[in-house]
């Protein structure tokens, strides 16, 4: 090979969220994913801002899977004038089709709310990032792949899709380079699965690879292997806790495959009487969309005969109007609320927060990976009180979580993964993960690979890809944001918390005199600072 190419990290790098990846070969241009990014202000900005690259001059879209901060941008790719077939697994291109019109209603219903509240304090009104329009636009260009099929992306690039064990349609990516007869070997892992998922069979892929791109999510996190009975065991004892004659257990959860293996789980204990028969409440439209697509595909899913049966109970309810969830706060006695989101950042859970988070007997069970900076994650960390839509609200509910749905596998089954991918002769990019996962993930791939070899990049990093290794390219544009600022709370967080502090003082303040003495010792400050 004489052309190198050359790989573009436009997201996920050094953070969870915003996955893409752009490949550059022989004057084509190839994206590996297009994602949202969630988490702090200072990332989700990100998602407002223009594309790294012309949108009209990306040949093709490859696409792991469907959650959002793998496919979120493909409206956004599309209305700024993207033509070309965007390749996924039959599965993801059905999911695609709710998700992304739900999250164009996610993101004009938000910015409906926030133009009312900037009306109010006089601002400029903003634009949402995308629209329905742009989702149906992205649907049309969806293309259907098969597992292990091989598939022409571009002229010189050709790549066919592995199980990644993650989620229904879920595929790891392997792609070939160049000459037909010695191609340069690339595998992107997409998101890994853990070993034993309830509905998806183990991931799986070739051997021998001239690169890797890993995802590292846990890569620093090494949980405890559950039988199913033990998993159901875990969750029994948690609905046992929450039980109370008044009180609701609120679940947030991802509307696609989490939402279903909870229901598949509770369905189960329910039956055979190992809790109490109680309401579950699914609160989600996408949720009662996904959970049809998983019906439709339940015989590539594995204990696809349990969820059917789950789906079917009589004590389980999708809400589908604002009417319908609304009228959630109207139920009386313990019931069960799994509304999406899953980093409670959008959608409905946000309104079951507000209702439940200020009373002793509500119970939040967080059941997925927070990312840095969402509100989820400043809940797991234990926050006395928190803002929501413009209100403070305090906690007085159980925080409660659980890691044993999660949907990435852990530290030793990434290691795992990667060792039976080999050989892997230049060099394993570590992506999709913050600092702490990317240094813990490196320290177990070292115990193999040489170190050296084992890349974390930066936001809009660019490295062309030799037969020797992989060499980082200088003259690459600048970041967009600093790379020190991704994967951790920001100063919007921080401001929040000051904000909660200040009137967690000024409440503990004997009267108003003592008040006045909290405000002036911050005035000093300021103006010492200054």
């Amino acid at each position: 090979m004489t052309d190198e190419p050359i790989i573009r990290f436009h997201g996920a790098a050094g953070t969870v969220t915003g996955s893409c990846q752009l490949v550059e070969f022989g004057g084509s241009k190839i994206l590996v994913d297009c994602g949202l990014f969630q988490g702090s202000k200072t990332e989700k900005e990100l998602n407002y801002r223009r594309f790294p690259f012309e949108p009209n001059q990306i040949d093709a879209v490859i696409l792991t899977h469907a959650h959002i901060d793998h496919s979120g941008l493909l409206p956004k790719l599309a209305r700024l004038g993207y033509e070309g077939p965007i390749f996924a697994t039959p599965a993801t291109v059905d999911l695609c089709t709710v998700m992304l019109p739900d999250s164009a209603h996610i993101q004009e219903s938000e910015v409906e709310q926030l133009n009312r509240r900037n009306l109010h304090r006089g601002r400029h009104p903003v634009t949402p990032i995308y629209t329905a329009r742009d989702a149906a636009a992205a649907i049309t260009l969806l293309r259907p792949v098969q597992l292990g099929a091989w598939q022409q992306a571009v002229e010189g690039i050709r790549f066919r899709f592995w199980n990644a064990g993650h989620l229904l349609g879920s595929a790891s990516i392997e792609m070939e380079i160049g000459d037909p007869v010695s191609p340069l070997r690339v595998l992107f892992s997409g998101d890994i699965g853990p070993r034993h998922k309830l509905l998806q069979f183990d991931a799986t892929a070739p051997t021998g690879w001239d690169y890797v791109v890993c995802e590292s999510t846990y890569g620093d996190v090494e949980r405890e292997a559950v039988t199913d009975d033990q998993r159901r065991g875990i969750l029994r004892a948690e609905v046992k806790a929450a039980t109370h004659p008044n009180g609701a257990l609120i679940i947030p959860s991802f509307a696609v495959e989490r939402t279903q293996e909870l229901l598949t789980d509770l369905v189960h204990l329910m039956e055979t009487g190992a809790i109490e028969k109680s309401p579950i409440i699914i609160d989600s439209p996408l949720a009662t969309r996904a959970s049809e697509i998983f019906q439709k595909h339940a015989r590539e899913l594995e204990n696809g005969d349990l969820l059917a049966r789950a789906l079917r109970a009589r004590n389980v309810r999708f809400t589908e109007t604002t009417e319908q969830s609304k009228a959630i706060d109207n139920i009386r006695g313990f019931h069960i609320v799994i509304a999406a989101s899953g980093m409670c950042e959008a959608g409905r859970i946000r309104h079951r927060l507000k209702n439940w988070l200020w009373r002793d007997e509500g119970t939040v069970l967080l059941v997925g990976y927070q990312a840095a900076g969402t509100l989820g994650r400043i809940l797991e960390d234990g926050a006395s009180a928190v803002r929501i839509q413009g209100e403070d609200i305090r906690v007085r509910a159980r925080i409660r979580k659980l890691d044993i749905y999660s949907g990435h596998a852990d530290a030793a089954e990434l290691a795992g993964w990667v060792q039976a991918r080999q050989p892997i002769r230049n060099g394993v990019f570590l992506v999709h993960g913050e600092e702490d996962a990317l240094a813990g993930l490196t320290q177990r791939l070292s115990a193999f690979l040489p170190e050296d070899r084992l890349i974390k990049p930066r936001l809009d990093a660019a490295y062309r890809l030799g037969l020797q290794g992989a060499l980082a390219i200088s003259e690459a544009p600048p970041p967009r944001i600093d790379p020190s600022r991704t994967g951790r709370r920001d100063w919007h967080n921080e401001f929040q918390s000051l904000v909660l502090d200040l009137q967690d003082e000024l409440a503990k303040a004997a009267d108003d005199k003592a008040r006045g003495v909290v405000i002036r010792k911050l005035r000093r400050a300021l103006l010492e600072d200054a």
